[in-house]
């Protein structure tokens, strides 16, 4: 059996994980994939991660999400761009400059 010595797999996920078919690589290891069933926003399961057993231990690997990761940093850039165009346009960071010409000479 493996050690479950490395094997950090999210206490909130572990109730309702679905594990997939254990799969043996060339070089002897076996890769245990584990998703999330989906909610109320996402329709099928969302994959977590996976659970690699190799010469007695076992390791999670976690899967990251990196268009997720992409689409949150561009949103966080408009939203930053935008605040400053609506700042400079309220109150522009140059003096104000009035030019009066005194025509009564």
């Amino acid at each position: 059996m493996a050690s479950n010595d490395n094997l950090d797999i999210p206490a909130a996920v572990a109730d309702s994980a679905i594990f997939g078919t254990p799969h043996q690589t060339p070089d002897g290891a076996t890769v245990i994939t584990v998703a999330r069933p989906g909610g109320r926003f996402r329709s099928g399961p969302r994959p977590l991660g996976a659970i690699v057993v190799q010469d007695g231990d076992s390791k999670w690997i976690p899967a990251t999400d990196e268009t997720r990761i992409t689409l949150l940093a561009l949103l966080i850039g408009f939203s930053a761009a935008t605040l400053a165009c609506a700042a400079v346009l309220r109150r522009p960071p140059w003096p104000d400059l009035t030019v009066t010409v005194d025509k009564t000479q």
